[in-house]
């Protein structure tokens, strides 16, 4: 499967908890980090849940 790169681009600060803990389940703890993980559904869905916080980085 293809991986995507993601990176958190706006603070978590004043986010609802849930999005707070989604960051978290991807690996996203500071500001400008990137992670990389498979295109799964499920990560797809985390991305989809934060994504005005982060960007893609294909």
């Amino acid at each position: 499967m293809a991986t995507i790169k993601i990176k958190q681009t706006k603070s978590r600060i004043g986010a609802p908890e849930d999005q707070k803990r989604t960051l978290d389940a991807l690996g996203l703890r500071k500001m400008n980090r990137v992670v990389e993980h498979e295109a799964t559904p499920a990560i797809l869905g985390m991305v989809n849940k934060v994504r005005h916080l982060v960007t893609v980085i294909k």
